[in-house]
């Protein structure tokens, strides 16, 4: 019985290369087997496929369109085989991911603790930034970041549920000063203000009202981009600071801080893992999907 795929690769390597050497080095056979292979197809299809010269090989027309239709096949054929490969093998390589530094405490601890756990092969480099960028043009496989910042062409997986945000100060200060009852009073207050990076300008603080959204630009009697600065600050009785609520919540618990303007603070989507859409995604970063979205159904129960 006749193969009828007999060749195929060793055309493709051929239509590929230009070249029956670099084809031939490319599947490890010699150049004659090349030629052999490249001539039984030839005989079977009854038409030449590739012209040859003393200095370049190009496809005839028949080998144009033999090439349109069989690489997308010979694609889904490869596919198949990696997938049952990868179905076989455990997930391995470096997974790199750069998360914001205030979605960095969503990921780290026993999510990924337990991810390290269950693949010892996958071993993980973590870059924290709150610089914007394209993560897959900068080389990593996944982000996390807030699901409103996040473009809509990645596929997004919570870590986190929904966030609130939140004012707060420390009884000494509003002592002192007083609390502010609506947003436009917080021009009147010291404030303690976040900014991602010394040439960005600092965070405009976002608040809701009747539906509506809007921020309010402060003018920060100190800026930072660490929070923790930001927090002993503002025990201190230095002034107000803003950000997620579940931050200051060890700190209302001891009354060292008191929230403020919660009204206006509605929740809003979390923190996600994200990545981009690709036909294969690799298995080291199948597992981590995976992992975070039975992470997440295990704690939410």
């Amino acid at each position: 019985m006749t193969d009828d795929f007999e060749g195929i690769s060793v055309f493709l390597a051929i239509a590929e290369a230009r070249n029956f050497r670099v084809a031939g080095e490319r599947l490890g056979v010699t150049r004659s087997a090349i030629s052999q292979s490249l001539q039984r197809l030839e005989d079977r299809i009854g038409a030449a496929l590739v012209q040859r010269t003393t200095r370049s090989v190009r496809l005839t027309e028949a080998g144009e369109l033999f090439h349109d239709l069989v690489r997308p096949s010979a694609d889904q054929v490869s596919h198949a085989i990696q997938a049952i490969r990868e179905v076989q093998a455990r997930p391995s390589g470096l997974l790199r991911i750069a998360t914001s530094s205030i979605a960095e405490r969503f990921i780290s601890g026993s999510l990924l603790a337990g991810f390290l756990e269950a693949y010892p092969n996958v071993k993980l480099d973590i870059t924290v930034t709150d610089d914007e960028f394209d993560i897959v043009a900068a080389g990593f496989d996944a982000g996390v970041r807030l699901g409103e910042v996040i473009a809509q062409d990645m596929i997004a997986v919570p870590v986190s549920a929904p966030q609130r945000q939140c004012a707060v100060a420390s009884p000494a200060y509003l002592e002192r000063r007083g609390a502010p009852r609506h947003p436009r009073e917080l021009v009147e207050h010291i404030c303690i203000s976040w900014r991602p990076r010394p040439d960005a300008a600092p965070y405009r603080w976002e608040f809701t009202e009747g539906g509506r959204d809007y921020d309010v630009a402060v003018n920060p009697a100190l800026t930072t981009n660490d929070m923790g600065m930001m927090i002993r600050m503002a025990r201190a009785g230095a002034g107000l600071t803003f950000g997620m609520i579940e931050t200051f919540e060890p700190y209302f618990a001891r009354n060292e801080l008191v929230p403020l303007l919660e009204d206006y603070c509605p929740a809003f989507a979390g923190f996600y893992l994200y990545y981009p859409k690709r036909h294969r995604q690799p298995l080291k970063l199948r597992a981590l999907v995976e992992h975070v979205r039975t992470f997440e159904s295990r704690t939410a129960d």
